[in-house]
C-alpha cells in the first residue's frame, strides 16, 4: 500500500516539539521519535553516514521527510537526535564488591557490547559519523560523558570501603579502564575478549592506588 504524502496528524504534532533533547515527549510521538533513531541506526550500519539519506530515514520510520526536515533539520540532526535517546535509559555501572571487579565489569560489557553484531554494529557506525559531523561529535561527546558521569559512583564506593583515597579524579580512572579496549577496536582493529577487559581493570586499579588519578592540581616539572 503506497502511503500518502500528506502529513498525518502524529506527524503534525511531532512538528510542534521543541528542538531535539530540550523536551522528552511522550505517547505517540515518543514512539514515532524511536521509530526515527531506529532507522536512522538502521542505515548507518548498513550504508554509513556518508550514504545515509533522508529519504532512507523516511521510508524505513514511516514518517514523512517534511516532517524530518522541519522537525530534526536532517541527517546531522537526526543523528545527534539518536544518541541523545539513547542517554535516556536507566543504565547503572556494575556493583560487583570490589573496585576491581566493577571496572573488569564495566570493560566487559564494551567487550561484550561490540560483541554483538548488531550492537556493534550501529556503536562502530555512530562512531565513525562523528568524524564526519561536528554536530554529531558533539552528541558522542556529551553520551559518554553522561555515561562515565554515572560510572563514577564505582569510584566513590570505593572509597567508602577504603580501597582509594577520596582525592581520585573518578572520571579519569573510569576512563582508564575501558581506554585499551576501544583502542583495539577503533584503532589497531585488534580482537577483544575477557582476558583484555580484565588486564584493563587491573591496570587501572593499580595505577589509581600508584596516585596516577590523583584529582587536583600537580607540580609542573621544571623546563
Amino acid at each position: 500500500m503506497t502511503r500518502t504524502p500528506e502529513l498525518t496528524q502524529l506527524e503534525l504534532q511531532l512538528n510542534e516539539e521543541a528542538t531535539p533533547g530540550t523536551r522528552r515527549p511522550g505517547g505517540r510521538t515518543a514512539r514515532t521519535r524511536a521509530a526515527v533513531r531506529d532507522a536512522v541506526l538502521t542505515g548507518l550500519s548498513e550504508h554509513g553516514y556518508p550514504g545515509l539519506t533522508v529519504e532512507y530515514v523516511a521510508e524505513r520510520s514511516g514518517v514523512h521527510k517534511t516532517t524530518l526536515y522541519r522537525r530534526w533539520g536532517g541527517i546531522e540532526g537526526m543523528v545527534a537526535d539518536a544518541l541523545d535517546l539513547a542517554g535516556d535509559d536507566s543504565w547503572l555501572p556494575p556493583d560487583t564488591g570490589t573496585l576491581e571487579g566493577d571496572l573488569r565489569a564495566l570493560a566487559q560489557e564494551v567487550v561484550r557490547s561490540f560483541a554483538d553484531r548488531e550492537v556493534g554494529a550501529s556503536g562502530s557506525a555512530i562512531i565513525a559519523a562523528a568524524f564526519h559531523s561536528e554536530r554529531a561529535a558533539d552528541a558522542l561527546r556529551a553520551y559518554y560523558a553522561e555515561r562515565f558521569a554515572r560510572c563514577e559512583a564505582i569510584v566513590e564506593r570505593a572509597v567508602e570501603r577504603g580501597e582509594l583515597p577520596a582525592a581520585v579524579d573518578a572520571g579519569a580512572l573510569v576512563r582508564a579502564a575501558s581506554a585499551p579496549v576501544f583502542f583495539r577496536l577503533f584503532i589497531t582493529r585488534e580482537p577483544v575478549d575477557s582476558d583484555l577487559a580484565a588486564q584493563s581493570a587491573a591496570a587501572a586499579v593499580a595505577a589509581a592506588r600508584a596516585g596516577t588519578f590523583t584529582a587536583g592540581d600537580r607540580e609542573s616539572p621544571a623546563p
